[in-house]
């Protein structure tokens, strides 16, 4: 595997990072259709955690099964696939070597009302089933949000320290910010930096709207002039936010839309810097068919064809 001048640049950017972590980040950036251009397709499936099973895959039934996703990923040709330890568990032997995938490492649930998330995987899971990262989520805003920094810093700690990349899924809530504050523009940019901080690797955010909920941070960018007047502008500033493109930053899916809405959030992306998707309910809620053109659709936007 040669590695093209791009990932050649993005690695140069993880300046303490051993060997193996370097390696396993070129397995996930020269993986794929997008392989070596530097952009990225992954496919998270964490949801049966997050949302519980019915409102996940009963959309979709063969999404039940946990091989259906190693599939649908192979097949797409992403870069990655994602998912907690069961499910990554039920497919290791099956799938090994044909896809990187990505352990995520802690997880919530919809019955608990706690801004928090469980230690459901470990460095050792992520070993023993040849991933090539974790994933792990903190929530700015939360008040569990220092123990979720303190966590991930000992599992990034150890992670690197055997050679796995880090990725960070970062997603503000809590009670200190309102529902419309969750995807704002100064809160998305803080949370994606907040990422970069705790040492991730590849940084997972919410696209972000205009809106502005911080009053001392609204007067920076008024007085400063940041441009966030479209969603590619946005999506250029949370690039900025990341060390100023030296860290790998995808942006979620989030809730189920229409195809275009997908498409043209995909080229805002492209269009502002940001390195990808990551990309769950909106493909495997639908039927194979469907989600197999529809992430065609979204590698042809990053290949630079539409």
């Amino acid at each position: 595997m040669k590695l093209t001048p791009a990932v050649q640049k993005i690695l140069s950017h993880y300046e303490s990072d051993n060997p193996g972590t370097k390696a396993n980040l070129a397995r996930i950036l020269m993986q794929g259709r997008l392989g070596g251009t530097g952009k990225l397709v992954i496919l998270p499936v964490d949801q049966g955690f997050e949302h519980g099973p019915a409102r996940s895959f009963a959309p979709n039934p063969p999404a039940y099964d946990p091989h259906y996703h190693f599939e649908l990923a192979i097949e797409a040709g992403l870069n990655a696939y994602a998912a907690p330890l069961g499910m990554i568990e039920a497919g290791a032997g099956t799938y090994a070597g044909q896809i990187p995938t990505i352990l995520k490492v802690n997880s919530s649930n919809s019955l608990a009302k706690a801004k928090d998330q469980a230690i459901t995987g470990s460095v050792g899971d992520a070993l023993r089933l040849g991933c090539s990262a974790i994933g792990f989520t903190i929530y700015p805003g939360s008040e569990y949000a220092f123990e979720m920094m303190q966590e991930i810093r000992e599992l990034a700690e150890e992670a690197k320290s055997v050679g796995l990349a880090v990725v960070i899924w970062s997603y503000p809530r809590g009670e200190a910010l309102s529902k419309e504050g969750e995807t704002a523009m100064d809160i998305c940019a803080y949370a994606a930096h907040m990422a970069a901080l705790l040492g991730a690797h590849i940084i997972k955010v919410k696209p972000p709207t205009d809106f502005l909920e911080q009053p001392e941070a609204k007067k920076i960018y008024e007085k400063e002039r940041i441009d966030i007047a479209s969603a590619a502008a946005r999506i250029r500033h949370v690039v900025q936010a990341c060390f100023n493109g030296r860290r790998i930053v995808v942006f979620s899916g989030g809730a189920a839309k229409g195809e275009e809405g997908i498409f043209e959030e995909a080229r805002a992306i492209r269009d502002g810097g940001g390195n990808g998707s990551i990309i769950g309910r909106n493909t495997f809620q639908r039927p194979r068919g469907e989600a197999l053109k529809l992430l065609d659709g979204l590698i042809k936007i990053y290949q630079s064809k539409d």
